[in-house]
């Protein structure tokens, strides 16, 4: 056995970084979660609008922020607006081919 491996003792914390609590708006700065939160909440009230994340990115663009996709989805997910329960099948899994 190699003795880097042996003497190695586990940590046993979350790995990477800490997710960031503030996102940057062109006008403002840097603002924190809860303003994108209330921001995005403005976005989805609006009678016809039912986006997922990734469109959700263009309406945060004409708002002057600057989001990741990975924070985006996080954020989503945390507060719940993501709608997986009327998510559409799109893996083939279901498909009848014809056959000879």
């Amino acid at each position: 056995m190699v003795a880097c491996g042996y003497y190695r003792t586990p940590s046993f914390c979350k790995k990477g970084n800490k997710p960031s609590k503030f996102t940057f708006h062109k006008d403002k700065g840097m603002v924190s979660q809860k303003i994108v939160i209330k921001s995005v909440k403005s976005i989805l009230s609006h009678e016809f609008i039912d986006c997922g994340y990734r469109i959700m990115t263009t309406y945060l663009k004409r708002n002057s922020y600057t989001i990741n996709h990975k924070k985006r989805y996080r954020i989503m997910k945390e507060e719940i607006f993501l709608k997986s329960e009327n998510r559409i099948n799109r893996s083939g899994a279901g498909r009848k081919f014809v056959k000879f």
